[in-house]
């Protein structure tokens, strides 16, 4: 699924051609993704204008100009493509995919949105995990979505001391607690593996027991590690694509996820795997204590 860099690249990748702009036409070819479409979802989009486009956790968010907002949430394999319309191609820093007559008529294409910048956006999703809904702008946060969403690891709220309260007296293991979404909003598998080692704390070790000396690293290299995925576009591990077609390239950078039995860039160790909750976990059991 995913996580908080590629659902940022992706909102970016979305801003030139939906930002500031009107959406001409929205066609829907089903009634559903993982849940039903709001009762008539494009024609409440059709003619709307998109005030700010934004991510919160792993969405993103629309704001409309009549105090709705769209929300999209990509799921395991859903993408956002955008097509330009025109001579040109290029919006903005970006470089598109040509709105060919066959651009957002496949199988798997089940929104499309015609916009006035002028371009074409396909959401394409084959699992069909992915949810798309309206909701009020000015109660978005007490919605069941949002309602109790921890802080943005990217924002002023994230700090030393956030992390230090939040996690102590907890009896889980320090990875279990970054993919907790009440406590921190966007983190997955792969940023909270690469973190920890970057801040060489085990994933084993219970979060009530990080000693507070060890926690700015930790909040250090959780931002680091999330602007540099944002900055290369994400991880491309099977389906993800930024909206300009292009793939991410974060995984290149990886220093333990998915490197079972490789050395440790570190310390010359050998990278473990182990499951935790279901997930896997790759660490060095050398240089991570």
């Amino acid at each position: 699924m995913p996580e908080l860099p590629e659902v940022e690249t992706v909102c970016m990748g979305l801003a030139p051609a939906m930002e500031g702009r009107r959406l001409v036409k929205v066609e829907t070819r089903r009634g559903d993704l993982r849940a039903p479409f709001p009762k008539n979802f494009a024609a409440r989009l059709t003619g709307r204008r998109v005030k700010a486009l934004r991510r919160r956790a792993k969405y993103i968010l629309a704001e409309l100009d009549n105090n709705e907002t769209l929300v999209i949430h990509l799921g395991m394999s859903g993408r956002m493509a955008v097509y330009a319309e025109g001579k040109s191609k290029k919006l903005e820093q970006f470089v598109y995919e040509a709105a060919t007559p066959e651009a957002g008529t496949g199988k798997h294409d089940h929104v499309v949105f015609e916009t006035d910048a002028p371009a074409r956006i396909v959401f394409t999703d084959h699992r069909r995990f992915g949810l798309m809904t309206l909701l009020a702008s000015d109660k978005l946060e007490e919605d069941k979505l949002f309602e109790g969403l921890g802080v943005e690891p990217l924002s002023n709220g994230f700090h030393d001391d956030y992390l230090a309260a939040a996690l102590k007296g907890k009896k889980t293991p320090i990875k279990s607690a970054l993919l907790d979404q009440r406590l921190i909003a966007g983190i997955g598998n792969i940023y909270a593996c690469e973190a920890l080692f970057r801040a060489r704390i085990s994933p084993k070790r219970l979060a009530g027991k990080v000693p507070r000396a060890a926690i700015p690293d930790l909040v250090q290299a959780i931002k680091t590690v999330l602007k540099e995925a944002i900055a290369a576009g994400g991880s491309t591990l099977r389906d993800y694509k930024k909206a300009d077609g292009e793939l991410g390239y974060f995984q290149h950078s990886f220093q333990v996820y998915g490197r079972e039995g490789e050395p440790c860039p570190s310390c010359g160790g050998t990278i473990k795997r182990i499951v935790q909750a279901g997930r896997s976990t790759f660490y060095c059991p050398k240089c991570q204590k």
